[in-house]
């Protein structure tokens, strides 16, 4: 049940900011369903995938995402997504939820500050592009976080992108990604003999894809820019709470 509720917030979060909310995955699934962190990373990465890849049909249908940009930066995203599971499952897991929590303040300093990439490049700098989807894709693979407060700025700043295009664009780009890292987390990790919680799995997809609709309501009705302060203040505090918790 407190999984399930935690799903609920991850979707509401994803529902009101866009980006941001599947920092909350990992937290959910190591301390609510109770996963191992090696688990719980991997299994992450395919429960925002599906979540992500369901937002990005939508916004598809919309005519909101930038295709080009979509391989032009999911392509690099994929091999580092794949490089950075690869990684990840050699690695301590003290040392992935250490680099998590970093990733966890930085985007709460990044939501408490708002958007400021509102002006797109006039020109798309794709050596930039590309590497940034490496970067951003292995740390996706590694950590097992969408990384949608990176993608965002990136298809603005680097690809010229508005930012309507540039979030329903981010949204194919980390279900393309996310997906990449979860199989080389499976076929690690099983040949280790681990197994996944399946149902546990798709509990929280589904509550994350029903909590978005909650999410995308309230958002039409209460302040933006005092949830995503709000919402900073929590991922700060999450983030004292796995590195003590997991990690020290």
């Amino acid at each position: 049940m407190q999984a399930l509720i935690g799903a609920v917030l991850i979707g509401v979060s994803l529902g009101i900011f866009g980006s941001g909310g599947s920092i909350l995955t990992v937290p959910v699934l190591l301390y609510l369903a109770k996963m191992p962190a090696n688990i719980a990373i991997a299994s992450s990465l395919l429960i925002v995938a599906f979540i992500s890849l369901f937002g990005g049909l939508l916004s598809a249908r919309k005519k909101i995402v930038s295709w080009r940009h979509v391989w032009l930066f999911g392509v690099p995203g994929m091999v580092g997504a794949y490089g950075g599971a690869w990684l990840g499952a050699t690695v301590d897991t003290r040392i992935q939820l250490l680099v998590f929590v970093v990733l966890m303040a930085i985007a709460a300093v990044m939501m408490w500050r708002g958007r400021q990439t509102t002006k797109a490049a006039s020109e798309v700098k794709v050596f930039r592009v590309i590497i940034d989807g490496l970067v951003v894709g292995a740390i996706t693979g590694f950590v097992g976080v969408g990384g949608g407060f990176l993608i965002v700025p990136a298809l603005v700043l680097l690809g010229g992108l508005p930012m309507i295009l540039a979030i329903g664009t981010s949204l194919m780009i980390i279900a393309l990604k996310s997906f990449v890292g979860f199989a080389k987390y499976y076929s690690v990790l099983t040949e280790q003999g681990l197994t996944f919680d399946w149902g546990v799995i798709g509990m929280i997809t589904v509550a994350g894809i029903v909590g978005s609709f909650a999410g995308a309501w309230i958002s039409a009705r209460l302040p933006r820019e005092k949830l995503q302060k709000a919402f900073a203040v929590f991922l700060m505090i999450m983030a004292v709470v796995v590195l003590s918790q997991s990690v020290l």
